[in-house]
């Protein structure tokens, strides 16, 4: 199974042999900065070995599935066998993995306005890779299947009926994520976890016994915790006075809240939390920035655990989930009423579990591997048609 999971730049791509039982990694890559005079591939086996490492202007995404065809082709291993497709919304409509026909373009077509930084570009690639691979079956798989049965009391939001009619309501994101968490744990899995999943996207999700009740995200991925770019949850009131009083309209408020935002917006120069740490001794700015992030991710953190009454896990993933230890014990210090603490030797070195002896709730740090989970799904669906 290929896995496809695109960025507005960017294209991760992995393929896997999936059986009854466990799933194999055969090669995993990326393509980055797409559209750039030097783009950058990438891949490797499942041993990690470099295969390919060039750079190159890549124009397009329709480039970069070519170059994955490739390297597919140059391989020698037998081509796939399906392609599944991380989508980050699929509207009010489409709410479980599905084979993408006809019908289901159209309604992610439909669904964009509800993702506009993510399903154009997920589009873009679907329609290259049924180019470039035609017959393969092409699988759509979504972010927001894994919260797609939240209770009332979280999926609702608190606006007038007519309007949640129109399928305005809490969706919820990184649900490929959650699930690759769930996936890992397995049996360990305790009946109260909150999953904390940190990139320059950000959410946090409260899952009791591996069903999703409640996360931070909401009608799009912009809400919830600031993120690298994103503003998170804003007093609608702010954009209020800013369409009245300051003339902004829609396109200035999405760019706003989605592209000035969150760190970059104020730290005033990056959203790349590894700069703003080497920037922080001597910038006020910088500190502010990842101070607010640290807090407002253990606000989330405690509120899920009061949606499920006390917490037995903590899971950090994502790239600054998975790699920041500042920041993992920024999040944790102010939450030892719920019995975290953290072993700093551990939480340095990421070594799983983080958490002490001493700590009642475990803490731990997991991949993120969205990208396998898309090809459990992937063959899973094409061994159901």
């Amino acid at each position: 199974m290929l896995a496809l999971n695109s960025g507005s730049s960017s294209l991760k791509f992995g393929l896997f042999r999936v059986g009854s039982s466990r799933t194999e990694t055969v090669l995993a890559g990326e393509v980055e900065a797409i559209g750039a005079h030097a783009s950058r591939f990438f891949a490797a086996d499942s041993r990690r070995n470099e295969l390919v490492a060039e750079t190159a202007s890549i124009p397009s995404h329709g480039e970069a599935i070519i170059r994955i065809g490739r390297l597919l082709a140059d391989s020698g291993i037998p081509p796939p066998s399906a392609i599944g497709h991380r989508v980050v919304h699929g509207g009010p409509t489409l709410l479980q993995h599905c084979l993408i026909d006809e019908s289901v373009l159209r309604q992610l077509t439909a669904a964009s306005a509800f993702a506009p930084l993510h399903t154009p570009a997920a589009l873009t690639v679907i329609h290259y890779a049924q180019a470039h691979f035609p017959g393969l079956p092409q699988i759509a798989c979504f972010d927001t299947a894994f919260h797609a049965e939240l209770p009332d009391v979280a999926r609702t939001l608190p606006i007038a009926r007519e309007l949640r009619a129109m399928g305005i309501q809490r969706y919820g994101f990184h649900g490929l994520s959650c699930e690759s968490i769930v996936h890992q744990l397995g049996g360990d899995m305790p009946a109260r976890t909150v999953i904390a999943h940190l990139g320059n996207g950000a959410s946090v999700t409260a899952v009791r016994s591996g069903k999703s009740i409640d996360t931070s995200m909401g009608l799009t991925p912009t809400g919830g915790v600031m993120m690298g770019t994103r503003s998170g949850d804003l007093d609608p009131g702010v954009l209020l006075y800013l369409l009245r009083e300051k003339g902004f309209d829609a396109a200035m408020l999405e760019d706003l809240v989605d592209h000035r935002s969150g760190l970059l917006g104020v730290s005033g120069n990056s959203s790349d939390m590894r700069l703003l740490h080497a920037a922080a001794p001597a910038d006020a700015a910088a500190r502010l920035a990842i101070e607010m992030f640290c807090y407002g991710v253990r606000k989330q953190v405690a509120g899920m655990a009061g949606a499920l009454d006390g917490v037995d896990l903590i899971v950090f993933t994502g790239g600054i989930g998975e790699h920041d230890a500042q920041v993992r014990a920024g999040i944790c210090r102010g939450l030892s009423w719920l019995g975290v603490s953290l072993e700093e030797g551990r939480n340095r070195t990421a070594s799983d579990p983080i958490s002490s002896v001493t700590s009642s709730c475990a803490v731990r740090v997991l991949p993120s591997q969205e990208d396998e989970q898309i090809a459990r799904h992937t063959g899973t669906l094409l061994a159901s048609t």
